[in-house]
């Protein structure tokens, strides 16, 4: 699978291993995403927007000998956006398929391939997220992640035949990410984000004895997998001084084997920098968590704000060479705080920068600004803020609103007015951003959009800013960036300006993205250091 440039309007391919030919399955024109196998390997299910490009349907293909003239079928005609396949049922007769409509809410349906019917799954046990869901062996009963009924995302099974929903992890104060279960149906494993730290749990079934396991670097967990014979758990560990090694575990004895050595160029791990999980106090009394590298020896160190986009995403401690590289090489400590909006946290937590809380998120990087004044080992006069995406967005306005306190921003695809995004953002896109940011469409809520975008409050932007952005990017348009660049330079706002015109969604290519990071420490130097 893969786009051009950027676009993410993803085609389909097939390799032969034997020539190293690639063949198209597409159109070359349409959108073609979230691929999901039959177990028999003869059928695959996917997402294309080819018949309108707006709606999103799920098309079967046949994947028999002949593979490049395969039959194609119709599973469902998507009426809107969101839909993808997740499972096949054992027999292949059945599929389940997830509509996402937004952070909170997604919707989980059965379709019958053979007559085309489809029902839906879960109705009228209220409003809920749906992640991810998967048939039991027999096909009878469904294994699913949802917060429904409550504040984090945790493991239930559903039984098809009665609908009775029974939930596996309610113990469990945080929420439940991928899971898996043995071949032989004896072991269920699943990975725990406990403050945005990944923790891998196992239990027996089908009584679910908890099986201990030995402590591993704190990081990310993912790609769980159990062996053949089912008495041993392979999984991914990603964390701050490694990108991703494989580490498998007995489940009788307990015994870890780490499998692999990632690649540091040259880098000594044992130089790298983990963080340390804080929280600071905010406006309104509630606590902002948040990860913070500090460099080696006595500070005050200079500040870098790291905020993540989404905006419900989450920063969590994985391997960053740039975070690394600013940290041991400019000196710069760097702070990522998880602000309210963000996953992780429940869905209370999750909700506090919904409609016309929006800004409430920026007022928690005002809070930040409070706390790193009152630490000795952070130098409160020389911060700067950095993000991307939504996180761009953040950037500007903390500019806007903090640019006294700030010396410099580092913007990345950014959305500078809320309404020229909304307008702009490819089709197939605009009908979930309206849900969580909100419909321009109405005369209020545009009011409200316009209030709050940093474009239109450009003349209290007063500090440098380095902004990067693709010329393709499907999702925050390319004029975003343009719009408020030529604004700035019209004030004379000293602005540096990486446009790469082979990128979309930020920059993917080594050779950008290594351009990006020399012309962020130059800026930083420059700005931040001096």
């Amino acid at each position: 699978m893969k786009d051009v440039g950027g676009s993410e309007f993803f085609q389909f391919f097939w390799l032969d291993l034997v020539t190293g030919e690639s063949t198209l399955l597409t159109d070359g024109r349409s959108r073609y995403s979230d691929i999901a196998w039959a177990a028999s390997g003869r059928r695959l299910a996917y997402t294309t927007t080819e018949r309108n490009g707006v709606d999103w349907d799920i098309h079967v293909r046949e994947m028999g000998a002949g593979v490049v003239d395969g039959g194609v079928s119709v599973a469902l005609e998507g009426r809107g956006v969101g839909w993808t396949a997740v499972d096949w049922s054992p027999d292949e007769t059945r599929m389940l398929v997830r509509q996402y409509v937004s952070i909170d809410e997604s919707t989980l349906h059965e379709v019958d391939l053979a007559s085309g019917n489809t029902r839906r799954l879960l109705a009228g046990l209220g409003r809920a997220s749906i992640v991810e869901a998967r048939y039991e062996s027999g096909g009878e009963r469904v294994l699913f992640t949802s917060d429904l009924g409550g504040e984090f995302v945790g493991l239930h099974r559903l039984d098809l035949g009665t609908g009775r929903v029974e939930t596996l992890t309610a113990d469990i104060p945080w929420d439940v990410e991928e899971f898996t279960v043995s071949r032989n149906r004896e072991w269920l494993a699943f990975t725990v984000n406990e403050g945005g730290i990944g923790r891998p749990r196992v239990f027996a079934l089908p009584d679910l004895d908890p099986v201990p396991l030995p402590e591993l670097p704190e990081g990310i967990v993912y790609a769980l997998g159990f062996s053949a014979a089912g008495d041993a758990l392979a999984f991914v560990v990603n964390h701050a001084a490694a990108p991703a090694d494989v580490y498998s575990v007995e489940l009788e004895t307990g015994s870890l084997t780490r499998w692999t050595q990632s690649e540091l160029g040259g880098l000594d791990a044992n130089d790298l920098v983990a963080p340390e999980l804080v929280d600071y106090p905010s406006f309104d009394g509630r606590h902002v968590p948040a990860f913070v590298y500090r460099p080696r020896g006595p500070g005050p160190h200079p500040v870098l704000v790291s905020i993540h986009g989404g905006p419900e995403a989450q920063f969590r401690p994985a391997f960053s060479y740039s975070t690394q590289f600013f940290v041991n090489e400019l000196g710069v400590a760097v702070v990522a705080p998880n602000v309210r909006g963000s996953a992780g946290y429940g869905r209370t937590w999750r909700s506090l920068d919904n409609g016309i809380l929006r800004e409430d998120s920026v007022r928690d990087i005002g809070a930040l600004l409070d706390w790193i004044d009152g630490r000795p080992d952070l130098d409160g006069r020389r911060v700067a803020v950095s993000g991307g995406s939504y996180g761009g967005y953040m950037v500007l306005a903390s500019m806007v609103h903090f640019g006294d306190r700030l010396k410099a921003g580092v913007e990345r695809v950014g959305i500078s007015n809320f309404v020229t995004f909304l307008t702009n953002t490819q089709d197939y896109r605009r009908d979930l951003r309206r849900v969580e940011y909100g419909d321009e469409r109405d005369p209020e809520m545009r009011a409200f959009l316009q209030s709050i975008s940093p474009l239109n409050h450009v003349d209290r932007i007063t500090r440098p800013l380095l902004i990067s952005q693709g010329l393709n990017d499907p999702r925050v348009p390319a004029t975003e960036s343009a719009q408020i660049v030529a604004a700035l330079r019209e004030r004379d706002v000293p602005v540096w300006y990486v446009l790469a015109r082979d990128e979309g969604h930020g920059f993917r290519k080594k050779l950008n993205r290594d351009y990006q990071l020399a012309a962020t420490a130059l800026f930083l130097t420059r700005y931040l250091l001096d």
